[in-house]
């Protein structure tokens, strides 16, 4: 691939050693030098650290264009021997191909516990999945097509398919006849060096699938940005022409398989390297610009195409699709009737109001008729869905974009185009990332599968209509009808109720889509003996599945159908740990009682637990009655299979047993601050069963109501609202405010929590009154939070007061994780770029030099620490992987077999304790002091005499 170097790497990539010296100015324009001090990233500088020196015997304007001509070479130095691969690819395929390939085929088959034949035969599956998964599906057009031709008859399609194939040919033909209008000499649209180098049924089909998809996840009405679907299709048509040029070389060279075509091919395109550095030395020192021009302009179709290019093809294409789609409804009975032909898709601007700055925003949006937005969430099952989960286990993070998926795209880590970001972990060494990409190596190498007998249960449901097992229900609210009546009064009632049941429908249909989407992927995967999940992470270095539909981090659906391909023996630790499972997915607070009140809760419900596994809906449905029915239901079926058998401890069961966190943010404040008060609070510190934060905090808010209470309410308002309020306080209206403390939950956020939950009370009809006692509400509970953790508190002020220092230098804040990651908060003041499409003129956003001081402070202490939780999964993820043992996370909450809980729950225990043995604090300040010698930071806070190996005795430090 084709790609930026940093300037270094793009000298020695250039120059070979026998190359002839360089001339002293552009030697130092390849060779900039940079200090960075240990531990931290520098502060940002120019790229090059100083002026980039001018050619002496030149003009200012030639020396200006060799320093053009240098930033354009330094984007196409070819550093990996398959050009046309999509970023990613080059390089993580071939390590050790051109002889050893099948060996090391071999050997990782075996290290997955498989056959090196069925290892070729699922990576070859692999490999057709990622590269002709649209080709496929305009394949299946064409011969569609082909089919009604020559039958003279429509073939009997689920309707939405029947749309899709009724767009394709109209749209294809569109497509080659702009390309054939863009071929031309002289053609200036914008978008013509993009438009000609894919077939055009292929960028029909991604039009289409593409925009349905954004219908499908969008919000529910409809609609869909035209700024975000045309930049999205354009990416993926991107993306596309990369793979084909790829395949369309391996077809060239007559070769069945690509392995051995990018075996065969490596020594070619090495000396077309070899060649092409030679001839850009020879004429750069002889400062022949124009040649040099020549070359950049043949090689610049590798280059990345940028979000411009993105928007300005996406655009057209959708204006394509607008001109080209139609969509008739049901043919009425009369046969005289006109039939009523429509476009399926318009484009509309709106309008968005900013009340607080008294400004207006018009956007443009891409509308599907109703029908279509009817049929929306039957569309899944017909959809690409490019990012699947995996058949073989990913390819080894070796660097930023070499890693995961064969030919897909892939990023260690997600930076929303944030360039500072990017730019750190691509320079960050490969030993300093080291830990980093094992532990995403260990997380995407286990294997999963699917529970069938769950998706059976799911699929009766949900084919009845949902609305059981929080499955939300598949028909809409009937819009109320208006009143005949001219009293105001119950025409404005009409109308509110119509908005409000407007918006409940649009809320179900989004929720439909969402569950079509998983479905889809598990009736996809159902069959196979076992997939696999991609990790990356996000900047903080936070862990996730790169698969976006249906994968652990999901709701209780997708936790439900997803098991370990693998089974294990339960054994006697492990059957106690599926009971004490089940009892803490059904909840209710019986999650909160000791482990023995837990597994005596489940031995209790034998019976119904029986019941719920041999008659899950026609028995009396226990299950339902769980916070994760699905889990619990899969959970039931497992512990009634294991205690019916002739030895339950030998049962293989495949459920993931999770231990979670005790409010994990605070658990790490606790930590860092070494906070004795804090520590038990969230148990740090061993106890008879768990402490509940949740309710400490609650308890400690009724006492300072009570007292309240007391006071006159003529003197003080605060008296009323205390009586109020007193008896409506318990765990779930202060939860969420005491969660979401440790991420910097600000007052208003506070109110706005507690004033959702005192609404679905209903006690308080009256909404001033309502906005009154949840401010009052919102200054108690934050008042309780702020004396039960005051080292946390401080950490927190110190942390964001370090922040402001940096950012009031318009500095990002930066900091490196224990495990060797750097992180650069993204928040940079937005500028507005204005590009003029076929469609509209597109407004995009780009960072500016400017970054946001507020949101730099705000934002440091909570992502601070998610950096923290993010190390200590990932040191416990390879841990457990030497060990030998299964594992997934889901942030803070770990997943094992019940057979290894005890195993894991000792190393997650150790690693914590290794993580804050660790001056952290320290640490961090000293890099800041390294990186502004020149700044005042405030001192570190107070710690406390907390002892830190009372965690590794703590039984429900995570349980």
């Amino acid at each position: 691939m084709w790609r930026r170097l940093p300037s270094r790497r793009l000298a020695s990539a250039l120059l070979s050693a026998s190359a002839p010296q360089l001339p002293p100015p552009l030697y130092r324009l390849l060779h900039p030098v940079t200090v960075a001090a240990p531990g931290i990233l520098p502060p940002p500088r120019s790229l090059w650290g100083l002026q980039p020196p001018r050619l002496v015997s030149s003009s200012a304007a030639a020396a200006e264009e060799v320093d053009d001509l240098h930033h354009a070479l330094e984007e196409i130095v070819p550093v990996d021997p398959k050009p046309n691969l999509p970023a990613g690819v080059a390089g993580k395929e071939r390590k050790g191909r051109s002889r050893s390939g099948r060996g090391r085929q071999a050997t990782e088959a075996a290290a997955h516990g498989m056959g090196s034949s069925k290892y070729a035969a699922l990576r070859q599956r692999q490999v057709r999945i990622e590269t002709e998964a649209w080709e496929q599906a305009a394949k299946e057009y064409r011969e569609l097509l082909a089919d009604m031709c020559e039958h003279k008859l429509a073939p009997n399609l689920p309707y939405v398919k029947s749309l899709f194939l009724g767009w394709f040919e109209p749209l294809r033909d569109q497509i080659i006849a702009e390309q054939e209008l863009v071929g031309e000499r002289g053609a200036r649209a914008s978008h013509a060096p993009y438009f000609n180098m894919l077939p055009a049924d292929m960028m029909a089909v991604i039009t289409m699938h593409k925009l349905m998809g954004l219908l499908m996840t969008g919000s529910g009405d409809g609609s869909v940005r035209v700024i975000q679907a045309a930049c999205q299709i354009g990416e993926a048509i991107e993306h596309e022409v990369r793979i084909h040029k790829f395949l369309e070389k391996t077809k060239k060279k007559n070769t069945k398989e690509v392995d051995n075509v990018v075996e065969a091919g490596d020594s070619d395109i090495a000396k077309e390297q070899q060649r092409l550095r030679k001839k850009v030395t020879d004429l750069m020192k002889k400062q022949k610009i124009r040649q040099v021009r020549n070359i950049v302009k043949k090689q610049d179709s590798t280059r990345p195409w940028g979000q411009d290019a993105h928007a300005k093809v996406g655009s057209r294409l959708i204006e394509l699709l607008i001109e080209t789609a139609h969509i008739q409804p049901p043919v009425s009975q009369s046969a005289d009737s006109t039939p009523d032909i429509r476009p399926a898709f318009t484009h509309e601007m709106r309008t968005v109001t900013r009340e607080q700055q008294k400004s207006s925003r018009r956007y443009g949006v891409i509308k599907c008729d109703p029908l279509i937005r009817q049929g929306l969430d039957r569309t899944a099952k017909h959809m690409v869905i490019p990012y699947m989960p995996m058949l073989i286990p990913p390819i080894s993070w070796t660097g930023y974009d070499k890693g995961a998926h064969l030919f897909l795209p892939s990023y260690v880590m997600r930076t929303h185009g944030a360039r500072q970001q990017r730019e750190a972990v691509k320079k960050a060494p490969k030993e300093q990332m080291q830990l980093i990409f094992e532990a995403l190596d260990t997380l995407g190498s286990t294997k999963w599968r699917i529970n069938k007998k769950v998706l059976s249960i799911v699929d009766r449901i949900w084919s009845s209509g949902g609305r059981l097992a929080d499955l939300v229900d598949r028909t809409d609210v009937a819009l109320p009808e208006k009143p005949d009546t001219e009293d105001e009064t119950e025409l404005k009632k009409w109308r509110w109720n119509l908005r409000s049941v407007k918006k409940e429908n649009s809320e179900r249909h989004s929720q439909r889509c969402d569950v079509e989407l998983k479905l889809a992927v598990a009736r996809k995967m159902k069959d196979e003996v076992g997939f696999y999940y991609p990790h990356n992470l996000d900047f903080r270095g936070r862990a996730y599945p790169m698969h976006p539909y249906l994968n652990h981090l999901g709701s209780d659906l997708c936790r439900g159908v997803l098991e370990f391909s693998e089974g294990r023996p339960l054994g006697d630790s492990g059957l106690c740990w599926l009971k004490i499972h089940l009892a803490n997915l059904y909840a209710g607070g019986v999650d909160k009682l000791s482990y023995d009140g837990r597994i005596a809760f489940t031995e209790n419900h034998l019976e119904d637990i029986f019941d719920s596994a041999n008659r899950p809906l026609e028995g009396k449905r226990w299950w339902l009655g769980a916070e994760d029915p699905f889990q619990c239901l899969a959970v039931c079926m497992d512990l009634t299979e294991a205690l019916r058998s002739s030895s339950p401890e030998a049962m293989i069961s495949h459920i993931p047993v999770h231990q979670d966190g005790s409010c994990n943010g605070l658990q790490h404040y606790a930590a860092l601050g070494r906070d004795k008060l804090g520590a038990i609070a969230v148990n740090l510190v061993s106890g008879e069963k768990p402490a509940d934060v949740y309710s400490g905090i609650a308890t400690r808010v009724v006492e300072i109501m009570r007292r309240d209470a007391q006071k006159d309410p003529a003197l003080d308002p605060d008296a009323a609202r205390a009586r109020l309020l007193v008896d409506q306080v318990d765990r779930k209206l202060v939860k969420q405010t005491v969660m979401t403390s440790v991420y910097g939950v600000t007052y208003v956020g506070a109110r706005e929590q507690i004033k959702r939950r005192l609404k679905e009370r209903g006690v308080i009809g009256d909404d001033s009154e309502l906005f009154a006692a949840s401010c009052y509400a919102a200054k108690v509970t934050l008042t309780a939070l702020g004396e039960m953790f005051e080292a946390a508190r401080s950490i927190m002020n110190w942390l964001g007061d370090c922040a402001k220092v940096i950012a009031c230098e318009n500095e990002p804040v930066r900091w490196m994780t224990p495990l060797g990651l750097p992180v650069v908060q993204p928040y940079r003041k937005l500028g507005r770029h204005l590009i003029k499409t076929s469609l509209q003129v597109l407004t995009l956003q780009r960072e500016t030099d400017k970054v946001m001081v507020k949101r730099q402070r705000t934002a440091f202490p909570p992502n601070f620490v998610h950096s923290l939780d993010g190390s200590h999964m990932m040191m416990t993820a390879v841990a457990c992987n030497k060990q030998g043992l299964y594992f997934a996370g889901v942030h803070d909450s770990y997943w094992t077999h019940a057979c290894d809980v005890d195993t894991m729950n000792k190393i997650l225990r150790e690693k914590f304790v290794e993580l804050y043995d660790a001056p952290i604090l320290e640490n961090l300040l000293d890099s800041f002091e390294t990186s502004f010698p020149t700044l005042r930071f405030p001192p570190l806070p107070e710690r406390g005499d907390f002892d830190l190996n009372d965690v590794l005795q703590s039984p429900y430090f995570f349980n």
